[in-house]
């Protein structure tokens, strides 16, 4: 067990987080490289929504699935595969030669991150003692800030530099380097596990092509319809995932009643603090990623930032979010579900900063006022993201560590391509056919109502959180220690 004798067993955070933030870097970082694409790769709209899409469209698709094959064979096994197919599709990546190319290795890149990612909490919440867990959870919320962050200004830093000529293909040649010490790593520190098909644990393959398939027909329009323009396929598509999802429950709860192995266990879904846990994550995560989106658009396409200073104006929200989870992991052991509640406050009179600011400056924004609004969001989300990750698992069984880190993962990916497609829906019918300065702030300030209102619905989920905390049932403090990652 790591933190329990073995030194080599004290560097698996560090070494399964180095993983993590591999994959949001790359999951934010062609923001920033959109137009470096467009330039030097001659890529198409189309394309470039593919680029983007096709990443967030392969991984939560295959991310439960992911989870339950680490369940079966080791997350260990998965992980190490995971990361080296990672690091082979980000090289493919950087040596592609067209779109098609570019589109075909950001899709592999999606599918391994599948493989890779539900795997890091799974190691987390099975190789460290209910103490130690806490803490390293609280890390992983932190390493979610930093990737998230990281991409769009990392992203613009390596873009302005231009290393080598290689423009954005830099960024994925980077990501394919340290991917491949992080497997040398990985190999040496992780625990070695035996296949779990001794234990009972089997592949429920329909379940897997049942929310592969739902998730698939519902991601595929949300992800590529507003640049599409909405067309009737994918209208089709979105009402074909509804009898799809409700057939994969059916499923599920068959097989359970029939004593096998659903893929995703109806029971996890009976506990409140799973099922709200989730919720959280959620509308948390369709907040942030659109908020991300839209602040990207309004910092190049509305304020005409290049790429280096848009990436640069996502420092302090980083830095802010980095600093306040260290403050609120520490919070958390003592004051509980306070904190998390005085964080959603601070994250919601950001945004109302943000909106009453580009309402009173429709046409001469300053971009100061963003970074203002930019920096309470980051400080209010670093108070939430210690516990954010950590509630839903928190009464996990860790035999079923793998596919609830799945179910999690997909519902913050889907969560977020829902908040982008929703939020950038609302973003595009307001900037108009014509957009200027001024629409791009009147779209940007309409966005940012709809934000605090996901902060709203998220601070109502935080409080019934609190309200079922075993300890306040008890009667007892919830700044006393618990076994439990606390909300």
């Amino acid at each position: 067990m790591p933190f329990q004798g073995d030194p080599s067993g004290r560097l698996l955070l560090p070494v399964v987080l180095a993983a993590y933030v591999l994959y949001g870097f790359d999951a934010n970082v062609v923001n920033v490289a959109i137009p470096d694409l467009q330039r030097r790769l001659g890529a198409g709209p189309a394309a470039l929504e593919l680029v983007v899409g096709g990443y967030v469209f392969t991984y939560a698709a295959g991310v439960v699935t992911g989870g339950r094959l680490g369940d079966l064979f080791g997350h260990r096994r998965l992980f190490l595969a995971g990361v080296t197919g990672f690091a082979a599709a980000s090289l493919l990546c950087g040596l592609a030669q067209g779109p098609v190319g570019l589109v075909a290795a950001r899709m592999a890149q999606g599918l391994t991150a599948a493989a890779m990612v539900p795997q890091i909490l799974a190691l987390v919440t099975s190789s460290f003692t209910d103490a130690e867990r806490s803490r390293a959870l609280a890390w992983y919320g932190v390493a979610g800030a930093v990737s998230g962050v990281g991409g769009q200004v990392l992203g613009g830093l390596l873009l302005d530099a231009d290393v080598f000529g290689l423009g954005w293909r830099a960024v994925f040649l980077a990501t394919a380097a340290v991917g491949v010490a992080v497997v040398a790593m990985a190999a040496r520190v992780l625990p070695r596990a035996e296949r779990r098909t001794a234990a009972g644990l089997e592949l429920d393959v329909p379940g897997a092509a049942w929310i592969s398939g739902g998730l698939g027909l519902a991601l595929l329009p949300l992800v590529i319809g507003r640049d599409t323009g909405w067309p009737l396929w994918g209208w089709l598509l979105l009402a074909a995932a509804v009898p799809t999802l409700a057939a994969a429950v059916h499923w599920e709860r068959s097989v359970a009643r029939g004593g096998g192995q659903p893929l995703v266990d109806p029971a996890l879904f009976r506990g409140p603090t799973f099922a709200t846990g989730l919720a959280v994550n959620a509308a948390f995560m369709a907040s942030f990623s659109s908020c991300l989106f839209v602040l990207s658009l309004l910092l190049q396409a509305g304020l005409g930032l290049g790429p280096l200073a848009a990436g640069l104006a996502f420092a302090p929200m980083g830095l802010l979010a980095i600093g306040s989870s260290f403050l609120g992991r520490r919070l958390v052991a003592r004051l509980g579900p306070a904190v998390l509640l005085a964080g959603c406050a601070v994250t919601a009179l950001s945004f109302l900063i943000l909106a009453v600011a580009l309402h009173t400056h429709p046409a001469g924004l300053s971009p100061a006022w963003l970074v203002v609004g930019t920096a309470g969001i980051g400080a209010g989300n670093g108070l939430i993201l210690p516990s954010l990750v950590g509630t839903p698992l928190a009464d996990v069984p860790r035999e079923r560590s793998g596919v609830a880190a799945g179910v999690l993962t997909t519902t913050q990916q889907f969560a977020s391509v829902t908040g982008v497609a929703v939020l950038g829906a609302v973003f595009f019918a307001r900037l108009g056919t014509h957009p200027d300065r001024g629409a791009h702030i009147r779209a940007a300030e309409s966005a940012f109502w709809l934000d605090l209102a996901l902060v709203v619905v998220m601070t109502a989920l935080v409080a019934r959180l609190a309200w079922l905390d075993p300890a306040r049932r008890r009667g007892r403090s919830t700044a006393a220690p618990s076994a439990r990652v606390e909300v």
